[in-house]
């Protein structure tokens, strides 16, 4: 078994224009402070990254990497979760999206949808400059619009939906094979990969492909009352991505699920700093031991109610505390005999 890597951080949500996270070296040190030893880098952030750089020089990948190595840090994933969302968009969500892209392509649904798919391709290209065996994303959705099935959905829409996103995919997840890289799709609401039996559709789709896997973040789950846990037991294989983060659900007589509309704060399903939601991380670090897996535990820091500085500070020590350092040798060691054929076939009463 392997011990898994962290703690880690996702960059993401604390990238700003102000010190100390608004440059690659000055979040790093502040990340190392906190006692992270990992990154997961936002690679649609400037002040942070140059994706197209990185998939074109060795000597840029080189100095990203010394740049963390002089904190102590590596490099967990690269994140493309922005640019994956663009690589399928239902039109009601077109202006809703279209600041995630690039200027030069706002306001131009195929012009975004492929810059998105040369995004993918160069985060293909610099995961592999990199090292890195996994690459984090969103799917994007085209039939998100049609969850609810009322009215009801004309014979066939899904499973157009379904298809033309793994036509979408299926280009890209061969870039990452050629480059040796996996594509972890953060299986979440708002994607058409929102759930197990989702996940499943497209992965039939794109012919069981071996580097369409997963990142795991139980928070997502647990706000849909999927049982988090099991989903380990049925995925473990390709889980390739970890994102630790909290939530709770708190239903009442007046809104459940869908969570009526209310800004976060009034929901009853909200993300948490890690420590103050109802996930169960102790069971969850157990099951990913057990099954070997082989990545980083990340940070995903999203609450409505504790500070984000707050929040980082806390998290590094909770995943720390977490991680199991697995067993190197069966617990029963010292009473075992050795293998001895001949007793073994008397004890069965054979000879």
């Amino acid at each position: 078994m392997k011990t898994i890597q962290g703690p880690g951080i996702f960059l993401a949500q604390f990238a700003g224009d102000t010190a100390p996270f608004n440059s690659l070296d000055a979040i790093a040190g502040w990340a190392a402070g906190l006692g992270y030893r990992g990154v997961q880098i936002p690679t649609w952030d400037a002040r942070l990254f140059d994706l197209q750089k990185a998939a074109e020089s060795e000597a840029y990948c080189d100095e990203v990497r010394g740049t963390l190595a002089r904190h102590g840090l590596q490099i967990t994933e690269l994140s493309t979760h922005l640019q994956g969302q663009l690589v399928a968009v239902h039109p009601a969500y077109d202006a809703g999206f279209d600041g995630f892209a690039a200027p030069e392509v706002r306001g131009n649904p195929a012009a975004r949808q492929q810059w998105a798919v040369q995004q993918l391709m160069l985060a293909a290209r610099a995961s592999s400059r990199l090292g890195l065996t996994a690459h984090a994303t969103f799917s994007g959705a085209l039939a998100w619009p049609y969850l609810y099935s009322w009215p009801p959905r004309p014979p066939g829409l899904i499973d157009e939906a379904f298809d033309e996103l793994a036509r979408r995919w299926l280009p890209i997840l061969n870039a990452f094979d050629d480059a040796g890289v996996n594509v972890a799709y953060e299986v979440h609401p708002g994607e058409d990969l929102h759930d197990g039996v989702s996940y499943e559709m497209f992965l039939d789709r794109v012919g069981q492909h071996p580097r369409a896997c997963l990142l795991y973040d139980p928070s997502h789950f647990l706000l849909q009352q999927l049982d988090y846990l099991a989903y380990i037991d049925h995925y473990h294989a390709r889980i390739k991505a970890f994102h630790v983060k909290d939530a709770e659900f708190n239903p009442s007589g007046k809104q459940g699920v869908y969570g009526g509309f209310q800004p976060w704060l009034n929901r009853a399903g909200r993300f948490r700093s890690l420590g103050d939601g109802q996930v169960d991380f102790g069971a969850i670090f157990s099951k990913m031991a057990a099954y070997d897996y082989p990545g980083w535990a990340v940070l995903e820091w999203e609450c409505c109610i504790k500070h984000p500085e707050d929040g980082a500070r806390e998290g590094a020590p909770f995943i720390d505390r977490h991680i199991i350092r697995v067993a190197d040798r069966a617990f029963d060691d010292f009473a075992a005999g050795g293998v001895d054929q001949a007793a073994n076939r008397r004890m069965l009463g054979l000879d």
